[in-house]
This record gives C-alpha cells, structure tokens and sequence, in this order.
C-alpha cells in the first residue's frame, strides 16, 4: 500500500537510439537515483520511438498512474525530434514562436558561421503555456507542465545538459514540493562470495528487519550488492537506521565488503596499496590483460602498478615468467602450480612487491573431462607467500574473463587485509 505521502514518478525516454540498441540509456539510472534521494519512488521507465502516438499513450499512462513524469529526448532541431509538438497534441495546446529564444539560438549559430533557415524557425516554436527549465550546456531548454495536478518535465536527452537542467532547475522544484516524505537508500558492496551463500550469513539479520525497511541482493559476475531501502517521515531516524544494519552486516560478513554505492573493486584495491606503498604486477593468460586494465582505469594507479605480462601460450609461460617446462608438462597451463610460478616469475621479472595470476579455459572451446570449460586458476601474493583459488564457471566467455577479473583481484584485496 502506498504512503500517502509518497510520490511516484514515470521516466519516458524517447528516441529510436535506444531501442536499436545504438545508445544505453544511462539518463534513467542517474535520475532514477536523483528521484530516490529526494523520497519519490520511480514506478516505471518506458522507453518509445520517435513516433507521435507511442509518446503520447505513455503520457496517457504516465499522467494515469504517477505524481511526476520526466521525458528525456527529441529536444532537438532536427525533423525527427518531435517531442515539443507531440506535447502540444498532448495537453491540447498551439504551438508558439518565441522570439527570445529565436534571438538567442541566431546569435550563437551566426558567431559558428552557420547559416539561419528554416529549421532554426522551427525551433524557436514551443507549447503554449512552457515553463522554460534553464540549460546552462547547451541549447535546448527543458520544458515544465503542470497538467491535471502532476508536474510533467521534458529534458534533452544529451546526458551532460539533461542532468544540469534536473539538478539546477528541477530538484529545487521538487525538494519544494516535498511532502516529509523520504527513501534513504544504501548499497553494500561485496565479492568472493556467491548470492546464495551471503543470503544464508545474512538470513536472521533480514527476516528481523522491520515492514518500513526492504533488502535485495543483485548479483553480478563475481560481485553481490546489497541494497538496503527505508521509507519513512523522518529522515535522520531512517539513516540511523540504515546504518545500524550495515553495522551488523558489516559484523557478519565484513571481510567479502570492498565498498559502498559507487565504489569499486578496482579502486579499493588501489587504495590498500597506496596505504601500504606496496607495488603490483599481472601475470595473465585466460584474462588477457582484463586485471590489469581494470587496475589501471583507476585515477594514479601507476603509484602502486608497474605492469603487465599477457602470457598466453605457454612459450611465453617459460620465456617470460621462467614457468618451468616439468610444471607445464606434468601440470597443464590450467593448475595451480602453473599460476603460482606465474606469480613468482612476474614479481621477478617486473621487480614488484605482489603479484596477480589468471591461467584458465575461458571457452566457448577448449575443455577436456578433467578440465571443462570454465575451469580458472587465480592466484595472488608476494615472494613469502601466495594464495590461490580455482574457480569453476560457465560457457559465456566474456562472462568468465570478467568474472575471473573480479575474483582474482578480490583474492589479491583478502591477501593483504
């Protein structure tokens, strides 16, 4: 049952894009996670074509079923954004020429050497009755409606000039409106361990949590989020509730926790070796350097990262990181004491304090009985001591270098906690 003080909001985005599959629609997940923060619950996204009469059925909808609706797309001044005049089909209104907005667009296209015509007069039209929403970006304003009592927001679809339009313009508007109504919302971030095992840790700790309060596991490739949800009039007393549950996670299952909301793996393995001023190497076969491009998509990784050797064939095993051909030859590439001289060779021949290893069949080809596909050895550690871990995954293999990333740069993050 909904609060009745809850609002609930409709996002549409409009665009052929992004039903293609030519565009990922990323303006849903950061609004959605705006509308959150601000206690309004979104009920539904609906994505539509550039057509006149699937964008106005969602607005049916949308005005139906929600407090607040928020389009984003076909702003522009192109033949195919139709977003302004299906609006004014929409709410019944004239289309309008605004002089102001006409005189500012022929400014900046004249100071570009563009040429004025007819599509910039098209442009400057615009439903009777906009609130015009400011765009300090670009040139299209966003547009307010207040309709049958909810408040419909039309914003571009270029992401850097919608999310500065919500955020100057639209969430003061909101937070105005608020009604005390608020949904404090956190994500515990965990690897190394599957879902199934953290739901059985964690089950007493969930089924004690109260109605107002909601808990979900998300999994995905070798990483388990944990979101917890609370609804409720008053704010501080729901943070505080939040993070009593977090505190008791945190007591349970601590050592699979590398992070909160936005962080990633990747950079709280950075920071452990920052602090510790300990350097890292890759040694990877099945992996292809995925470990090591995830280390350095981090902002300053080359203080703690020196490099990478991408050993693939077992040549290069012997050649590079000194695998011994016996190791080889009695082990196969894909065992566990083939990554552990991985990790020796590689702290050796790249003179680093700790070293990461991957060796594995990532497929779709490959197996063996003994050895189907899927089969992945990770190993981490230093010169003294190293750990490994063998992982036993499925035929996608894109799925399996990813998952493999994670757990072996999770296996390195265990090592040195």
């Amino acid at each position: 049952m909904k609060n009745t003080l809850e609002k609930n909001a409709y996002l549409i985005t409009i665009g052929d894009e992004l039903l293609i599959g030519q565009v990922t629609d990323t303006n849903s997940k950061w609004i959605a996670e705006q509308l959150t923060g601000l206690g309004i619950k979104v009920k539904r996204i609906i994505s539509v074509q550039d057509e006149e009469q699937e964008i106005i059925d969602a607005l049916d909808e949308a005005t139906d079923k929600a407090d607040i609706i928020i389009t984003t797309g076909g702003l522009g001044p192109t033949v195919d954004d139709i977003t302004k005049k299906t609006f004014a089909k929409f709410l019944h209104k004239k289309m309008i020429f605004n002089q102001n907005f006409f005189d500012k667009v022929k400014e900046y296209v004249k100071k570009r050497g563009h040429k004025i015509d007819d599509m910039l007069f098209n442009y400057s039209h615009f439903p009777e009755g906009t609130i015009f929403l400011k765009n300090s970006v670009g040139s299209a304003p966003g547009m307010l409606f207040n309709y049958k009592g909810k408040k419909i927001f039309a914003l571009p679809g270029v992401p850097p000039e919608m999310k500065s339009i919500f955020t100057e313009e639209i969430e003061p508007i909101l937070k105005k409106d608020n009604n005390g109504f608020y949904i404090i919302k956190k994500t515990v971030l965990t690897s190394g361990e599957i879902e199934a095992a953290l739901a059985e840790k964690l089950k007493d700790i969930v089924n004690d949590l109260p109605q107002h309060i909601s808990f979900a596991y998300l999994p995905n490739l070798g990483r388990v989020r944990l979101r917890i949800t609370a609804k409720g009039e008053d704010k501080e007393i729901l943070e505080k509730e939040v993070e009593s549950v977090i505190e008791k996670i945190k007591n349970r299952i601590g050592e699979y926790i590398f992070g909160y909301d936005d962080d990633t793996l990747e950079h709280a393995l950075g920071v452990i070796l920052k602090n510790k001023g300990l350097t890292l190497a890759t040694a990877e076969s099945c992996t292809g350097g995925m470990i090591a491009h995830k280390i350095t998509s981090v902002p300053g990784s080359s203080e703690y990262f020196k490099g990478s050797i991408v050993a693939y064939s077992n040549e290069i095993k012997e050649k590079i990181l000194n695998v011994q051909h016996l190791t080889l030859q009695n082990h196969g590439a894909v065992s566990e004491e083939t990554v552990i001289e991985m990790v020796k060779g590689a702290i050796k021949v790249i003179e680093t304090d700790l070293a990461i290893a991957s060796s594995g069949i990532a497929g779709p080809s490959g197996g063996t009985p003994t050895k189907p596909v899927g089969t992945i050895w990770i190993a981490a550690g230093n010169k003294d001591k190293i750990v490994t871990k063998k992982l036993q995954l499925g035929n996608n293999r894109i799925k399996n270098i990813e998952t493999s990333t994670v757990f072996a740069m999770d296996l390195l993050r265990k090592f040195l906690i």
